[in-house]
């Protein structure tokens, strides 16, 4: 039996390189954007998937309504989902300084990366729950947080704080899905050279440069879609519940 994958945040960036690699790897792909379809054929013409394989569903996972029917229409159309990839988050829109950091941007950030992720991991793992066993495990939950988790930004607190999140989250599902053979994990991207990171490119040129990075080069989106992979095969069935950084290095403490 095919597996099912869900990659949220999958029309550009870490997303559509995992979807990408996924499609490559012989998954069924659920592909979820914020953008309608018209204007991302482009990005879902590159995954190369044909006919009853892929589907695209628009949906913001900061809405209880669009969750639930991202979980419906996979079910719907192919019975099960063995793969939840929770990439979608977003950025302020603005860096201000942690004094100046306004409610609004608090509450836009963490409805979309904290709470987005926790109630959609919660629908998916539900199904998961419910359906067969037909591989080694009934299921894998990766989510994709940010070396933010743990380093901080005053200039993004939000942010910072909505990735630290996620880690918990992660340790909480991985702990309560372990009994159903459910297993979750955390993939941590460094600078990753994404739409997100082109505004503060030559920031990261100098770092780089400069030695920050003992791999010294900007990360790729494929970079974190191999992690993905890794994660998402039948090689990791007794273990859950990991970080992993894919950040050239970044995490290394060094004198």
């Amino acid at each position: 039996m095919r597996k099912v994958a869900v990659v949220t945040g999958a029309t550009r960036g870490i997303g559509l390189a995992v979807s990408q690699k996924l499609s490559h790897d012989g998954y069924r792909l659920a592909m979820v954007g914020m953008r309608d379809e018209a204007s991302c054929l482009e990005a879902l013409e590159s995954i190369g998937v044909k006919g009853d394989d892929w589907l695209y569903i628009q949906a913001d996972i900061g809405s209880s309504d669009d969750r639930l029917n991202i979980v419906a229409q996979v079910v719907k159309a192919w019975g099960r989902i063995d793969l939840l990839v929770n990439n979608a988050g977003v950025a302020p829109l603005e860096r201000a300084d942690l004094l100046e950091m306004s409610e609004a941007s608090w509450d836009r950030v963490l409805s979309t990366n904290a709470k987005g992720t926790m109630f959609l991991t919660q629908a998916v793992a539900r199904q998961m729950v419910a359906q067969p066993k037909v591989h080694r495990k009934r299921g894998t939950i990766i989510n994709i947080s940010s070396i933010s988790a743990t380093v901080s930004s005053t200039n993004r607190g939000e942010y910072c704080a909505s990735k630290a999140a996620i880690s918990m989250l992660t340790t909480l599902y991985a702990d309560r899905l372990a009994q159903e053979e459910i297993f979750v994990h955390e993939i941590r991207p460094g600078v990753i050279r994404t739409d997100m990171t082109s505004t503060v490119s030559e920031k990261y040129d100098t770092l780089i440069e400069g030695g920050i990075f003992p791999i010294r080069r900007w990360g790729l989106p494929s970079d974190v879609a191999d992690a993905v992979a890794v994660f998402a095969s039948d090689a990791f069935c007794y273990t859950t519940g990991n970080a992993i950084e894919v950040d050239g290095g970044f995490h290394i403490r060094r004198l």
